[in-house]
């Protein structure tokens, strides 16, 4: 199959587009400069020089390559490049296009949220506009003539070259102790390895369209994975803080995150995907509850 990336040089980019590569796609990449695509070459892309915020580029980039699918991984970009990249797959007759969309933004509620459940609409404003965000990215493509739409939503990523590893930024910020349980900790974190991510995404070339939760089958309150994370990059336990002061040392959206997130359910990608995501390495072993 013939398949082109958008955002490919982003933390899922290098082992999406090897584990592609190993099932034998042709794989190329948008990228925005000639000086962009060195990088792109050395993870076994083809670079096509298209900036994803240039319509024509992006419109004359896809009617040359042809590809059978297109996978959307923007993200600095996100709706200016989603919508280029509708209009131009429409007019080249592309069947498939794949989503980079999230699974963190469910609606609270008991329990882990399916497919079905709506994303939130109301919350802190940062919360509901970065939901209100990937809705509009999801409605646009389900719209589209023509398509195979299938809407990724990934859990928070951890794995080589994410935030969520002993040299990453969170990393730092916990052995700075900068990022304190909230409250009680019970906002439900669903994470996923970037590896695991790359192999649903391949695999979901040939799903049913639709959307699915890319997520560990343990999702963990906030008081568990943060203890465990703080533990395994070599920090102190977390400080604890009231609900109260941490309104007021990092606003509502943190306090959000850290006490109504809800975890999502992956059984859909089990299913459908044959989905096998490994255990969040901080917790294995230890209680989610």
């Amino acid at each position: 199959m013939k398949i082109l990336i958008a955002g490919a040089s982003g933390a899922i980019g290098r082992p999406l587009v090897r584990r592609l590569r190993a099932n034998r796609h042709e794989v190329f990449a948008l990228a925005r400069s000639p000086d962009s695509a060195p990088a792109l070459t050395e993870i076994g892309a083809e670079p096509v020089i298209a900036d994803a915020l240039d319509a024509a580029a992006v419109k004359a980039a896809v009617g040359r390559i042809q590809p059978d699918a297109v996978i959307n991984e923007l993200t600095s970009v996100r709706v200016e490049g989603n919508m280029n990249l509708l209009a131009a797959l429409r007019d080249a007759g592309v069947r498939r296009y794949l989503l980079q969309s999230s699974g963190f933004w469910y609606a609270p509620g008991a329990g882990l949220a399916h497919e079905s459940v709506p994303f939130i609409s109301s919350a802190s404003a940062g919360v509901e506009a970065s939901a209100r965000t990937y809705l509009e990215l999801e409605a646009r493509a389900s719209a589209t003539p023509g398509i195979e739409f299938v809407a990724l939503r990934y859990g928070f990523f951890y794995g080589p070259g994410t935030w969520y590893t002993r040299e990453g930024d969170m990393g730092d910020q916990v052995r700075q102790q900068q990022i304190p349980i909230i409250g009680e900790g019970q906002g439900v974190y669903s994470f996923v390895h970037i590896d695991d991510a790359a192999g649903a995404t391949a695999a979901a070339l040939e799903c049913p369209p639709g959307a699915y939760n890319i997520v560990d089958a343990n999702p963990s309150p906030q008081h568990v994975w943060l203890t465990a994370f703080a533990r395994a990059v070599g920090a102190p336990a977390p400080p604890r803080v009231s609900e109260e002061e941490a309104l007021r040392a990092s606003g509502p959206d943190a306090v959000y995150y850290a006490t109504r997130l809800r975890g999502a359910s992956n059984e859909k990608a089990g299913r459908e995907l044959e989905f096998r995501p490994r255990p969040l390495e901080w917790i294995r072993g230890q209680r989610s509850d």
